[in-house]
């Protein structure tokens, strides 16, 4: 997988940072999602400006070490198909590195 960019905690509560590929350099940001109603919703909304362009879902990683992490899906009319990344939290759960893996 390779790092793609450092999220920062949000004073407003979720995650932002950029979305940064050789072709792409966008300000992001993930919001809680409030409206968890229907059939498996997100847990945060990816949101570029005021768009929604994606979803996150908290899941666990089951590697060497057992950890956290949200599962995103960011799509836009630009792409040739979906984004699907990972944001995983530091230790200290301060900062998070997305990481992107074709």
């Amino acid at each position: 997988m390779s790092v793609i960019d450092i999220f920062k905690h949000s004073k407003a509560g979720g995650w932002e940072g950029n979305l940064r590929t050789l072709g792409i350099n966008e300000r992001l940001r993930l919001v809680p999602n409030d409206d968890r109603s229907s059939g498996n919703p997100p847990d945060s909304l990816v949101m570029f400006g005021p768009q929604r362009i994606g979803d996150a879902w908290e899941a666990c990683a089951r590697d060497d070490r057992q950890r956290d992490y949200l599962r995103l899906r960011i799509d836009d009319p630009s792409f040739a198909r979906p984004i699907t990344a990972a944001l995983f939290p530091d230790d200290d759960g301060k900062s998070a590195q997305l990481m992107w893996r074709r």
